[in-house]
């Protein structure tokens, strides 16, 4: 399979290391507008075609699939213009500025018969698998709540609000283990050093199974923050994505109502057990997602993040974008 690559700033090389590295590619194309990014390419893969002109990636009728990596503003017409050449796609996160323009790849490549992905990374690393798994396997019960905190200092966005930066990546995640999307949310924030650029924000949830769920995402913290509670009825979680060796623990807690069998006060009784930390595959997520969209385009598979799977996330970023803008106001979501 021969694969092009648009956009080589600051996660494109990264997609062109993982694709060189899985030998699945006979060539690898790459494009970008800046001749310094291309040639520090060339110099690390000497066998990559580089060139100026993504038009040049269209019309190549050897190449078979695109990566998209560019700004979000430019996803849907550069993807538009590589299925519409027949050509597989897979586009960076979050997929598509608005929910219209997800559906409309989705229908084009279901009218293609081509593959369309999204770059869910979290959705392919070992901790997020590990946690689906806890999930299904009944172990936590009845996934009360969930809260999570994306929050550091820095690389504020000129063109999107920090919602469509940072909440794509726990909107995934949320979606995945609980397998569903929120009925409706709301959300605040502010725009507080770039004027009409939300830079801090708080996310409401709530879904159909009574799961509700908090995401915080900011560009204005002290540190790096990336963890997530999910609280169930049986046992508590909590994945902590700073930690360098147990991201995930089980905490055995939790806490059972008795109605009283006579006139009087109910009864809480309170359980605290045992931590444990379970063990951990060890793989770059970015590696399995790549050698992923290669043998999707080559056996015709559908992928795990398909265009379906990144519309739902685009849905909810738009609802929260709207929510916020409202002042905080209740958006259903379709």
């Amino acid at each position: 399979m021969n694969v092009g690559v648009v956009g080589l700033g600051y996660w494109g090389p990264n997609l062109v290391r993982n694709l060189y590295e899985s030998h699945l590619c006979e060539q690898i194309y790459c494009c970008d507008l800046d001749d310094a990014k291309a040639e520090k390419i060339k110099s690390r893969y000497p066998t990559i075609i580089t060139t100026r002109d993504y038009k040049e990636l269209v019309q190549n009728p050897e190449i078979n699939g695109t990566v998209i990596a560019t700004p979000v503003s430019t996803h849907f017409p550069l993807a538009m213009e590589f299925l519409e050449a027949g050509k597989h796609v897979f586009v960076e996160k979050p997929f598509t500025p608005s929910p219209e323009k997800g559906a409309a790849l989705v229908a084009k490549a279901e009218e293609k018969g081509l593959i369309v992905m999204v770059g869910h990374t979290f959705e392919y690393s070992p901790p997020v698998i590990k946690i689906k798994e806890i999930i299904d396997s009944g172990e936590l019960g009845k996934i009360y709540y969930i809260s999570a905190s994306r929050v550091n200092l820095g690389l504020h966005q000129k063109d999107v609000s920090v919602i469509w930066d940072l909440a794509p990546h726990d909107f995934s995640c949320l979606f995945y283990w609980l397998g569903e999307q929120p009925k409706r949310l709301s959300a605040m924030g502010r725009d507080y050093v770039l004027k009409g650029v939300p830079d801090v924000a708080f996310i409401n949830m709530e879904f159909a199974s009574g799961c509700t769920a908090h995401v915080q995402v900011s560009w204005l913290a002290p540190s790096k923050l990336r963890r997530t509670a999910i609280i169930g009825s049986e046992k508590m979680l909590v994945y902590d994505d700073t930690e360098t060796m147990e991201k995930v623990k089980i905490y055995d807690k939790g806490v059972d109502y008795k109605d009283p069998e006579t006139f009087g006060e109910f009864q809480l009784s309170y359980r605290s057990g045992d931590i444990i930390s379970p063990r951990l595959d060890t793989f770059e997520p970015l590696n399995r997602e790549m050698r992923h969209f290669v043998e999707c385009c080559e056996k015709g598979l559908t992928p795990k993040t398909d265009g379906h799977n990144g519309l739902r996330v685009v849905k909810a970023l738009d609802a929260a974008e709207r929510s916020l803008r409202a002042g905080g106001k209740i958006v259903e979501i379709a």
